[in-house]
């Protein structure tokens, strides 16, 4: 397997550049784009390898890997007392606990 099979490698449409976007999180952000979905993953595949070299090159650890990772569903997240008061507040405003809230306006972000 080859080291970049480690990395999610993201091609999205972008309705602003009329394009697909290539990107790949924890590698580099967007760096290319393309008519072709297949073509811009392609050139994103080649792009990470690159990386990846440079990486071993300059002696730098490779970053964590983001492919086929498993999570917990468990977040802990630390904020301002303010932006924790303004959240507790809307949370009752909508009867819902602060866990709830916070995970539906996440999911509405995504």
């Amino acid at each position: 397997m080859k080291a970049s099979a480690r990395y999610l490698k993201i091609v999205e449409w972008s309705e602003e550049d009329q394009c697909f976007i290539g990107s790949a999180p924890g590698i580099i952000g967007q760096c290319c784009h393309g008519d072709h979905e297949t073509e811009v993953y392609a050139e994103l595949c080649v792009i990470v390898d690159e990386w990846i070299e440079i990486y071993k090159q300059d002696g730098k650890p490779l970053p964590e890997a983001t492919a086929g990772k498993s999570y917990s569903g468990k977040i802990m997240l630390r904020t301002n007392p303010e932006l924790h008061q303004r959240l507790a507040i809307a949370a009752r405003q909508h009867h819902q606990s602060l866990n709830k809230f916070c995970i539906e306006t996440l999911q509405n972000a995504a």
